[in-house]
């Protein structure tokens, strides 16, 4: 089940965005453009399958500093919306799921700069006929119940959680389980740390890793379950050897710790440890740990992935890019126009051009739709 479309209004620079998705996206432009808040939005989603919404939002310094600050329409709610749809091509089904979120009112059951859910909806659409699953008006909740009629949720859901991410724990519905469940699977990678104490340099605990973690701690562990467990580390070969001068990862088998080094070309006896990599060498290898994981999660988003890089590991960097969109969904920020161009001559996709006007970030090429025009 992949991402269809996705609508954000509101939110920070963005006034009021809906695109079409691919399989892969790539969103490129300068510094300041609001590319982030692309990306940013997109977590927030997750964040509401996830019911960690109100952290993402504090994290970002609070509702305050979420919300659209520009030029308002007379009558138009200072609120946040993100709008998406999941469709499952096997089963033409579409999931539709809107959120609203704002301010809390002056005398609430909460903090001043959390955010509050106003409005809230699940509708799942099987061939032509839309069906609400949930139905949220701030704390009335409505559920589609056995009979196929919607009814009041008994339970407590609090101003700053989501009823999605409650009532998916409940085993109530199992469309709500299912969008949670997906979303929830999806992964954001950037500004991975390559300081001397970054987890990407030590070792991992020996467990059977089918996915990199978002700030990377497992990533030996992912090293050594494509290398001992699915028994195919092919890939993951070339890629280093592209981007790094032809070496090659030493992933032993791990016994109580996964740990992985590499060799040189021009020091073949010599085996270099983890720590001795670069910034850009050992982020470019979290990134091939993101990008060739054993089971690729249903969205793999990245940002500035190029941060770091020697312009000589691009190539290689869209190289793994487009191999993994031949697997998953893939959604690329970057403002390196070298990568964009490169994945989009390995891909065959058109880069979308983020810009900023009046303030508002916009997106070349995109109609009110969401389609993207052809020039």
């Amino acid at each position: 089940m992949r991402l269809h479309s996705f609508a954000v209004h509101r939110y920070r620079s963005l006034r009021a965005i809906r695109m079409d998705l691919g399989t892969i996206d790539v969103f490129c432009g300068p510094n300041g453009a609001g590319k982030s808040n692309l990306y940013n939005a997109l977590r927030l989603l997750r964040g509401a399958a996830a019911n960690t919404l109100a952290e993402d939002i504090l994290l970002e310094g609070g509702m305050g500093s979420a919300l659209w600050s520009g030029r308002m329409l007379k009558g138009e709610k200072r609120r946040i919306r993100i709008e998406a749809e999941l469709r499952d091509d096997e089963t033409a089904t579409d999931f539709r799921y809107r959120l609203e979120i704002g301010i809390p009112p002056p005398v609430s059951a909460g903090f001043l700069h959390e955010p509050h859910v106003k409005e809230e909806e699940l509708t799942v659409t099987v061939g032509t006929r839309p069906v609400p699953v949930l139905i949220r008006d701030r704390a009335n909740v409505r559920l589609r119940d056995a009979s196929g009629s919607l009814s009041n949720y008994e339970g407590e859901v609090l101003p700053s959680e989501t009823a999605l991410g409650i009532l998916a724990d409940e085993g109530r519905s199992p469309e709500i389980a299912l969008f949670r469940r997906v979303v929830g699977r999806w992964r954001f990678y950037h500004g991975f740390r390559t300081d001397s104490q970054s987890p990407l340099r030590g070792a991992a605990l020996a467990a059977v890793a089918p996915a990199l973690a978002e700030d990377g701690s497992n990533l030996a562990a992912v090293f050594a379950t494509l290398a001992h467990v699915a028994e195919d580390r092919h890939e993951l070969d070339r890629a280093v050897a592209d981007a790094l001068q032809g070496a090659r990862l030493v992933i032993p088998p791990p016994i109580m710790e996964a740990t992985f080094g590499f060799r040189l070309p021009d020091f073949p006896e010599r085996e270099f440890s983890a720590r001795e990599l670069s910034d850009g060498q050992l982020r470019f290898l979290a990134l091939c740990g993101a990008l060739l994981s054993y089971r690729l999660p249903p969205l793999v988003a990245l940002n500035e992935p190029e941060t770091s890089l020697h312009p000589g590991m691009i190539p290689p960097l869209a190289a793994l890019i487009a191999r993994a969109a031949e697997k998953t969904q893939v959604w690329v920020v970057t403002h390196s126009a070298g990568l964009a161009e490169e994945i989009s001559r390995l891909a065959g996709c058109k880069p979308s051009h983020v810009f900023k006007q009046e303030g508002e970030t916009r997106i070349s090429g995109l109609r009110l739709d969401g389609s993207r025009s052809e020039t």
